[in-house]
């Protein structure tokens, strides 16, 4: 083994999580390396839609990391020199009856009293909005801050500054053994040769368990099947991410007014415009191992879904259909932490949907941790210990 194989730190996941943690890391005068399977943004980062969302965030300390994550979103679009389609519209949620915009009356009570800028919308808010909604629904509730991106030009963004900034990215170079020994260091054996290194961060998304698994450590990470619909924008349909309220029920487990095949799949309508003119339209959730497999069952469930809010996008053309896998964590939370049973080894994975949203404040914590500063939010829930303390109990 040369010297040139030698590494402070090695990142494994050439992601969008890989990505930020990379940039924040060199542009901090850290010595990053990346080790990716196959392409940048290959996996879970492409297969995805691209919003920074706090709408759908559990009131406190989920949302006000989903808004500092915002923030970093925005430096970032300044801050990069490839455009990854910024725009910050906000974000709405639809309510199909009274017990929901009950419910929804509650969760803006809450955001607005943890300080984020959340208000009611009514049914007239809803026909300015779009002309193509149902005309049953009742309101909903809105988010201001909320953004979107392009996700693959995100990931691409962020590697390309951080490439000019120092980082050494190596695509198509497998992880296959990961030690370490008792120098301190690790070693890692890749199909590309072998490295060693001071400090390794896991970002491999839903394949951390298998790096986990490595150096003995069981990541509590699960794959969970997401489709998205893309259809052409043939006319204005919506010019922003809408949601129903009924998402927030699926997307945390709680009992919705459905059928059966909605509740069996998760169906909950997510509209997101895109820069290209398109639109996307989710949004379902399955555990079916690693199948990314596309579910017409599913897609019918979905593109019905959609036209119960949305009744006269019926004849618009469907372009193609895709499946993605979320790295899905019981609590809902992304694993941010060193691991203290491994000292130099992190984790930064389990974001679920919640990858673009959140991978600016993950790149910038990862960051924070390896230069050894002050934290720009509390990481107590994002530790990978909480997992074991849950199960003592």
């Amino acid at each position: 083994m040369n010297n040139n194989s030698h590494r402070d730190i090695v990142v494994i996941g050439g992601g969008i999580i890989g990505a930020a943690i990379s940039y924040y890391g060199t542009k901090a005068g850290l010595e990053i390396t990346v080790l990716e399977k196959g392409e940048l943004a290959g996996g879970t980062s492409s297969r995805c839609d691209g919003n920074i969302l706090a709408i759908d965030k559990d009131p406190g300390f989920d949302s006000q990391m989903s808004f500092a994550s915002q923030k970093l979103v925005r430096e970032l679009s300044s801050e990069l020199e490839i455009p990854f389609e910024y725009r910050y519209p906000g974000s709405i949620f639809v309510c199909e009856n009274e017990e929901e915009m009950e419910a929804a009356e509650k969760w803006v009570a809450r955001q607005v009293e943890a300080g984020l800028e959340f208000r009611m919308i009514d049914r007239e808010d809803l026909l300015n909005e779009s002309k193509y909604f149902a005309d049953d629904l009742l309101g909903g509730l809105e988010c201001k801050t909320d953004s979107t991106v392009n996700p693959y030009m995100l990931t691409y963004s962020l590697f390309h500054k951080a490439e000019k900034l120092g980082a050494r990215i190596h695509t198509h170079t497998e992880v296959t053994s990961l030690k370490k020994v008792t120098s301190g260091e690790f070693i890692i054996e890749t199909t590309q040769g072998n490295y060693t290194a001071k400090r390794v961060v896991n970002a491999a998304g839903i394949w951390a368990p298998f790096i986990g698994e490595m150096v003995g450590v069981k990541i509590p990470i699960s794959p969970r099947k997401g489709q998205i619909i893309v259809a052409s924008r043939q006319q204005p349909v919506g010019i922003r991410k809408i949601q129903e309220f009924g998402y927030l029920l699926s997307k945390f487990g709680g009992e919705r007014q459905v059928d059966e095949e909605t509740k069996k799949y998760g169906v909950a309508l997510v509209f997101e415009p895109t820069a290209a003119q398109n639109f996307l339209i989710g949004s379902s959730r399955e555990f079916v191992g690693y199948d990314t497999t596309v579910n017409w069952d599913v897609t019918k469930v979905m593109a019905n879904r959609a036209m119960r809010f949305f009744p006269k996008i019926r004849d618009m053309t469907v372009i193609r259909t895709y499946a993605g896998l979320r790295p899905w964590t019981e609590d809902h939370l992304p694993i941010i932490s060193h691991i203290d049973e491994v000292p130099g080894f992190y984790v930064a994975a389990g974001h679920e949907g919640d990858g673009i949203s959140l991978a600016a404040i993950t790149g910038k914590v990862i960051q924070e941790m390896l230069s050894g500063e002050e934290q720009t939010i509390p990481i107590e829930p994002l530790r990978y210990d909480r997992f074991r303390e849950r199960v003592k109990v």
